[in-house]
């Protein structure tokens, strides 16, 4: 079969594919990080690339490319439809830059799982020959700090002599929980490690540790590979039960994006004797290697929620091979792990005031509760505030709006982009400012309905000549003119962009409203924005469409990747594991998606702000 080399710029990836590839394909091979939102079924129209270089080797566009492309002039395609018969040279933009998942300043008790010891052994001599040098590690422990019962990893056993003898007698032993010796080092040393990973259906976020002083060292990001599969958990679920080794391709690929991860560190492998993991339920089971479709069906039931202890060598993760990896438990099938991490970082159980807390995204997870007890819900908000089905919808990368202000006289926008740079699209919290900017200069009504042309907006200015029509007769806003935009066409927010952020935003608005119901309780005290989306989005604008709930704005706060916090808190904290433990099985969960209740609260919240 023919091989064709395709060139992707400007990451400067290359890779050579079969003939009949796609483009998509040919990025996923590259490693260019190229968006799509729908994993290649083209439905989403995300994978746009501009042809540089030999667009007759890729034919004529399907009818599918012309339904998203449209007019727009230039040489630009959607990889998803684009098959290669030839070499080609592409531009495409990463699908996002490294997103912005920091968490907040740790403050714990350090209390880690893995702990140093050093001492000195008495040697053998010929009147004492029947002690191994095992027996003699693990006395000298018990005797000099107490650890009785100690077990000995097979790794530390198969070197143990030489270990004992380079070091003159005198090691450090790294013992977990007290039971197990994982590492056995010559002479007296300090250097101990651990990394809490957050894997994120989009981001994975690593926090390495120095587990002697317990502070954060640095922290690391990284698209999750399984984005080329589809960005959302359904489309994971979807491309494990219908490819033979689809759940075997991601396992592998969210293993070697932490691999990566781990090398960047610079930190030697054996020197990271500790890991802990937080994600949603899915991203759990295909990190683990458990297949996922039973989350994908009612009664959406999860193989496992307890947490787990799997050594590194099982999951082939390259640090300390006798490191155990801690799972934080997963409490329902979509009341992940990192729920249980937001619940141990922010401890709602611990306050007397009623909190809100809301993980936003694709699905959004919520908490809320006090001392007396913690309610969950997950709804699914959709894709909206990821990007998808809005029409010029991207990622929070570079080119992307992320805060727009419309002045309600002259119905005029101002943008704010990531990196100061041309608008190319519009991330979440962007279309999130749009709607409330076009709802408080009266460009849409209560119901989200974009005014049509021949109705005044204002008595004192009757036209803008922003709001226009689009190819198909209906109406559309455009924020940025194609002179001003680095795609070289108009960016704007059309009316099905608008019912979009509707049918997100009434989700949330209407999980958050039963949540209440259920604790019965009619205001929230506080509310915290969870996640590395929440802590973008403008709280005035999600208050004035409706996505929250009536709350003070100066109560309203974010809180960084709380899920990646509370991976770092039970990396340094044993206790935090119990206590996660302990607080998610006491989570009293909502099935919202079978609650009577929530089709009312939700046809009320589509209203802007609601009804």
């Amino acid at each position: 079969m023919k091989k064709h080399t395709v060139i992707f710029e400007p990451a400067g990836k290359k890779c050579t594919v079969s003939d009949g590839a796609t483009l998509l394909e040919a990025a996923a091979r590259a490693g260019a990080g190229l968006a799509s939102v729908c994993g290649g079924s083209g439905i989403c129209g995300k994978c746009v690339v501009v042809v540089k270089d030999g667009m007759s080797s890729l034919g004529a566009p399907s009818d599918t490319e012309k339904e998203f492309i449209g007019p727009k002039d230039g040489p630009v395609r959607l990889a998803c439809e684009s098959r290669v018969h030839g070499d080609v040279t592409v531009y495409a933009p990463p699908a996002d830059t490294l997103p912005r998942k920091t968490a907040r300043k740790i403050s714990v008790n350090l209390d880690p799982a893995v702990k140093k010891y050093s001492v000195k052994i008495n040697p053998p001599s010929m009147q004492d020959m029947g002690q191994g040098d095992r027996e003699r590690v693990t006395e000298a422990l018990e005797a000099g700090h107490g650890l009785s019962g100690l077990s000995m990893a097979y790794s530390v056993l198969k070197g143990l002599q030489k270990t004992l003898r380079d070091g003159m007698w005198e090691v450090t032993a790294s013992v977990w929980t007290g039971r197990e010796i994982i590492r056995l080092e010559p002479f007296a040393s300090g250097a101990a490690y651990g990394l809490a990973v957050d894997i994120g259906t989009t981001t994975v976020a690593a926090y390495l540790c120095d587990l002697s002083s317990g502070s954060v060292l640095k922290t690391f990001s990284a698209t999750n590979p399984q984005a080329a599969h589809g960005e959302d958990v359904m489309s994971r679920i979807t491309f494990a039960m219908t490819n033979k080794d689809g759940l075997s391709v991601m396992q592998g690929e969210i293993r070697d994006c932490i691999n990566g991860i781990i090398r960047q560190t610079g930190i030697p492998p054996e020197d990271i004797l500790d890991m802990t993991v937080v994600c949603n339920t899915v991203m759990h089971h295909i990190f683990l290697g458990i297949d996922p479709s039973g989350i994908g069906a009612a009664p959406f039931v999860q193989a496992v929620s307890r947490p787990l202890y799997v050594t590194a060598r099982e999951l082939g993760i390259d640090i300390n091979e006798s490191a155990r990896i801690y799972i934080l438990p997963a409490a329902s099938g979509f009341i992940g792990a990192d729920s249980a991490g937001v619940l141990v970082a922010l401890r709602p159980y611990s306050r007397d005031e009623k909190v809100l807390i809301i993980d936003v995204g694709t699905n959004g997870e919520i908490l809320l509760g006090d001392r007396d007890g913690v309610y969950s819900a997950s709804c699914a908000t959709g894709p909206a505030f990821e990007g998808e089905r809005i029409k010029f919808g991207m990622r929070a990368s570079e080119g992307a709006i992320e805060r727009v202000w419309i002045d309600p006289d002259t119905k005029e926008p101002t943008l704010e982009t990531i990196g100061n740079v041309r608008p190319r699209g519009i991330c979440g919290s962007g279309i999130i400012d749009a709607v409330a900017g076009l709802f408080k200069a009266g460009i849409i009504d209560k119901s989200g309905r974009l005014r049509r042309l021949e109705t005044p907006l204002t008595e004192d200015l009757p036209h803008t000549e922003r709001l226009r029509l689009d190819a198909d007769g209906r109406p559309e806003y455009v924020l940025a003119w194609k002179g001003q935009t680095e795609t070289g066409a108009d960016i704007t927010v059309t009316q099905a962009d608008v019912r979009a952020v509707q049918l997100a935003k009434a989700a949330l608005h209407a999980g958050a409203k039963l949540l209440m119901r259920k604790m019965g309780i009619e205001r929230i005290d506080r509310i915290i924005l969870a996640g590395a989306f929440g802590s973008y989005i403008n709280k005035e604008s999600a208050l004035a469409i409706g996505m929250l709930p009536e709350c003070a704005p100066e109560n309203i706060s974010a809180a960084g990747n709380a899920a990646g916090e509370g991976a770092v808190l039970a990396l340094l904290n044993v206790g935090k594991r119990e206590e996660a433990e302990r607080e998610a099985a006491k989570l009293r969960h909502i099935e919202i998606s079978t609650d009577p209740g929530f089709q009312e609260e939700f046809l009320a919240a589509m209203d802007i702000p609601h009804r």
